[in-house]
């Protein structure tokens, strides 16, 4: 059991914190109430996305704003394995600390908007504190857009984008290891309302987190650009196309694409070990259609790496998800960033309300095997509840079923998962 006495502690001051009364209607899009190049740092790729602000932990000073915040992820987890699933892993109960960390940001009274953030958190895996997003974010609301410089999600792919508390999974498709979960680096975010086009090209480096586990490349550019062909009036109905293309350089001359199978407790399913390489290449595509309580979406993604052996291995995979939010409620939506964010239910549990239900169906494929390479194939579905307490706090109950073949062995795991998410 990897459950700790501080992270628990965390979790009930968090779940005694005040709710906050509702600002807005449940479903309205989250940038109602700001210009459309007006983003936060704190915000650019969904760190803290909220409708509404708690009003006693954010802070007016003389010279900037101040808010802090904060979740804590606690994941239980058991397995059901046939006779080769066994021979591949040895799987056992298990519960910990999934994540923990702390938010800071706040905007500095200028002309040019111009806001700050600060992450920190503890890796619950790793036993280790890290700085996540952390940066500044200087508004050109005369070009519609915002540059980031510091540390964040590098902007490949909406669901990576999106933050893990706000997934409507556990976590991310084990296809979307591909792309480190951040960098260090600058970032341009933009969106244009007429045409309704977003974008966002990033330029990142290893200076500064060279022995970050996530700094895999020495340096990468990326590219994300998309489309809004549907963003309805009242803003229940839309449908989100885009296109994502990322080039990199593996640090000291190397890459190694692995991935745990949807769930963080477990080991590394799929493994190419680590091999020499020069430079990968990665494209994707992704699709996301949300009507009222349904959200639709899928998307694919390919790696080509220039391997030094002269082999040119190209891996993929990607996944799918239907979300039904039974109690009516709709899953908003970030123009600027083009992310989904929180649910907001329309009546908190802790008001007297039932919360907010939502079933979702999550199906995913990954395929780490290429000419010399064996990292394995392994895929996956995922019928899941998550009951949304209120917009800080979440309960989720999960079962899937998924097989790996991996050296010529296929095996079938059954998974058995639970998540406590509390966020501030």
């Amino acid at each position: 059991m990897r459950l700790s006495r501080w992270g628990l502690a965390a979790a009930l001051a968090l779940a005694l914190a005040p709710s906050p009364a509702r600002g807005q209607a449940a479903g309205t899009d989250s940038t109602a109430a700001k210009s459309e190049s007006d983003i936060d740092a704190a915000e650019s790729e969904a760190e803290v996305p909220r409708s509404v602000r708690v009003r006693w932990n954010d802070f007016d000073w003389k010279y900037s704003t101040f808010r802090f915040g904060g979740g804590i992820l606690v994941d239980l987890a058991a397995y059901g394995q046939d006779d080769a699933s066994k021979q591949q892993f040895t799987l056992a109960p298990d519960a910990g600390v999934r994540d923990f960390r702390l938010l800071f940001s706040g905007r500095f009274k200028t002309k040019r908007p111009l806001s700050w953030s600060i992450g920190y958190m503890y890796d619950g895996v790793e036993n280790e504190w890290r700085f996540r997003q952390t940066g500044l974010m200087i508004g050109f609301p005369e070009a519609h857009g915002s540059l980031f410089i510091g540390r964040t999600k590098e902007g490949y792919s909406l669901v990576k984008v999106m933050t893990g508390y706000y997934g409507w999974a556990m976590e991310r498709s084990p296809s979307l290891e591909f792309i480190p979960i951040l960098a260090d680096g600058v970032k341009w975010i933009g969106y244009f309302p007429k045409p309704r086009i977003f974008f966002n090209l990033g330029a990142f480096t290893d200076w500064l987190s060279e022995h970050e586990k996530f700094a895999t490349y020495n340096h990468q550019v990326v590219l994300r650009v998309g489309w809004l062909p549907i963003l309805s009036h009242d803003e229940s109905e839309l449908l989100h196309v885009a296109v994502m293309g990322r080039v990199g350089d593996p640090d000291e001359g190397s890459l190694q694409l692995r991935a745990r199978p949807g769930l963080n407790l477990a080991p590394y399913f799929l493994d190419t070990g680590k091999f020499a390489a020069q430079q990968a290449a990665t494209v994707g595509v992704e699709a996301y259609y949300r009507k009222g309580p349904w959200l639709y979406g899928a998307e694919y993604n390919w790696e080509q790496v220039d391997a030094t052996s002269g082999e040119r291995p190209t891996f993929h995979g990607g996944d799918a998800v239907v979300s039904w939010l039974i109690t009516g409620e709709t899953r908003g939506y970030k123009t600027v960033g083009a992310y989904f964010v929180g649910v907001s239910p329309a009546g908190s549990v802790f008001r007297g309300g039932r919360g907010a239900w939502e079933a979702v169906l999550h199906a995913s494929y990954t395929d780490f095997d290429s000419l010399s390479l064996h990292g394995g194939k392994f895929w996956r579905i995922t019928p899941m509840i998550n009951w949304h307490l209120s917009e800080y706090t979440r309960l989720e109950l999960a079962y899937g079923y998924g097989v790996l073949d991996r050296f010529g062995v296929q095996g079938t795991t059954h998974f058995f998962q639970a998540r406590i998410q509390i966020t501030l």
